[in-house]
């Protein structure tokens, strides 16, 4: 069993071709890569590979028995899975290759290609993935903060956030301008906000459409 070491990047292969999927893993392997084969869509999922820190891929074939790479494509996006995917496709698979990249595949390689536009591919997809993660903890941490503010701070937060002054929040909310300065002090200490500016930041990395 390959061991995975959570800071390093791990490129799942799914193939149910075992000697292609053999000299893929050992293709990445042999470049310092974490992989790891599964000879089927099925197999991929009954494992349920969690998302290293380090970042990580799927390299997908997109004709495969029983379950398809797209259908495989399509069950990971209605999960929320974050792993890119590079398809393999064969010859004339190029129609459901474009269906896969509308669909959100990082790209798709025809087989047989060449090692070096393959592990090319791979980095960027990777890389691709490491952003979508750090999006997504940026999400989460923002999401958090706002999440210890009451529902009274939270109304006071959009509000500010999207540039009125304490004297029309007050209006606005039928308060008082000091009982708005104290929830204001409250909304700043708990967000680590320093600014109305810091505040709409931090709406917005939770829900960019929160201050519609």
């Amino acid at each position: 069993m390959t061991q995975i070491d959570a800071a390093q990047p791990v490129i799942h292969v799914v193939d149910d071709e075992a000697p292609f999927r053999r000299s893929l893993l050992f293709l990445l392997e042999s470049m310092g890569w974490t992989a790891v084969g599964h000879e089927s869509a099925e197999a991929f999922l009954a494992a349920q590979p969690p998302f290293p820190p380090g970042g990580a891929c799927l390299v997908l074939d997109i004709r495969m028995p029983r379950v398809s790479g797209l259908e495989l494509q399509r069950r990971l996006q209605a999960a929320g899975s974050p792993f890119p995917i590079v398809f393999m496709t064969g010859h004339g698979d190029v129609e459901l290759a474009v269906q896969a990249m509308k669909a959100g595949a990082v790209d798709f390689l025809q087989k047989p290609f060449k090692d070096q536009l393959f592990l090319d591919t791979v980095e960027r997809a990777v890389q691709i993935s490491l952003e979508r993660y750090a999006a997504t903890r940026r999400h989460q941490s923002a999401r958090a903060s706002l999440d210890r503010l009451t529902a009274r701070e939270r109304e006071v937060a959009r509000l500010l956030a999207l540039g009125m002054s304490n004297k029309d929040v007050a209006r606005l909310l039928n308060i008082s301008d000091n009982t708005v300065h104290v929830h204001r002090q409250h909304v700043m200490e708990k967000t680590e906000t320093g600014s109305a500016a810091d505040l709409a930041r931090l709406i917005l990395r939770a829900d960019p459409a929160g201050l519609d």
